[in-house]
């Protein structure tokens, strides 16, 4: 038994955990622990602020659901998301590959599987726009028959999962580029929006006095043997909000405009995007994916507790 201070408590806690059988369990937890000591003492954190933080980080775990990961927005909206997803590029990703953007909190498995020149519109209804492009490797040849997730909002600036019941699948898709990685498909110009509001996340970035909102976007998840996933967004940029986008995702290799007069364009006369995605080749196995399907992270059932069991009485 001994009488620790302000420094010494940091020392005793890490000699506990010396035991840990997993190094990596152990490195993390150190640093961990390290780390909020160090902001405890450098802010000199009340017995106020601290339960006050408790509750939050309780009132975001609530907020989970099967279909909505409130922790993956807190992680957003503090750019942590962008952070790991930056430094697991820099592992991964060769040097001419598509930069890579969050996958965000709104992917889901299992998107409605459609015919090149199809439409992610199920449900929405709107002026269409093409999006038409290549899928190749990092010297520029063609990746045959890659595998595209696409999602986004609708033209109210809604996914839907935020619009219908989970049961409807709308504004997303599943195509298969052909045998030269080439892919067209029709959707409708997203709306940009305002992150969900409506939740503890929400109401912190209220009182940060930040606007919430995400530029006009359309996700894209790429996937073929032997490569890295390419995870990534394409930005319009003449979204107001594309240089001040809440969670931080907006690279400007990423930015792209919708133009009439494309002279290769599917379709000609209809507003079109063109852009030529590069894959990076896998070489260690872990994946290009930073993050998940909400509905992988939450256990169908009961989501929550008593609040009672959570937090102290009185």
């Amino acid at each position: 038994m001994q009488d620790l201070d302000v420094n010494e408590i940091t020392d005793a806690v890490i000699e506990q955990m010396a035991t840990t059988p997993d190094p990596r369990l152990k490195e993390i937890m150190e640093a961990a622990v390290r780390h909020l000591h160090d902001f405890a003492r450098e802010t000199n954190l009340t017995p106020d602020e601290w339960l006050k933080g408790i509750a939050f980080m309780t009132a975001v775990g609530q907020a989970c659901t099967q279909y909505r990961q409130e922790f993956i927005l807190l992680s957003d909206v503090i750019g942590l998301s962008r952070l790991v997803n930056v430094m697991h590029d820099s592992k991964g990703r060769e040097a001419a590959g598509t930069e890579t953007s969050l996958l965000g909190p709104f992917f889901r498995e299992g998107a409605p599987k459609i015919p090149l020149g199809g439409t992610l519109a199920a449900v929405s209804k709107g002026t269409e726009i093409m999006l038409y492009g290549q899928v190749r490797d990092a010297e520029g040849k063609p990746v045959p028959h890659a595998v595209m997730d696409v999602w986004q909002t609708s033209e109210d600036g809604a996914y839907d999962l935020q619009a219908y019941d989970p049961g409807v699948m709308d504004m997303r898709g599943q195509l298969q580029c052909d045998a030269e990685g080439k892919f067209h498909f029709r959707t409708f110009r997203p709306l940009g929006y305002s992150i969900p509001m409506d939740g503890p996340v929400g109401e912190l970035v209220r009182a940060q006095k930040r606007h919430g909102m995400r530029p006009s976007h359309i996700h894209a998840l790429i996937a073929a043997p032997g490569y890295r996933e390419l995870v990534t967004a394409l930005y319009f940029g003449d979204d107001v909000n594309v240089g001040s986008d809440t969670v931080f995702g907006v690279s400007k290799s990423l930015v792209v405009m919708a133009r009439k007069d494309l002279p290769d364009a599917p379709v000609p006369g209809m507003p079109s995007v063109r852009y030529d995605f590069t894959m990076s080749k896998d070489t260690d196995g872990s994946g290009g994916r930073v993050g998940a399907d909400p509905s992988q992270l939450v256990p169908s059932g009961r989501v929550g507790s008593d609040p009672s069991k959570l937090m102290p009485a009185g």
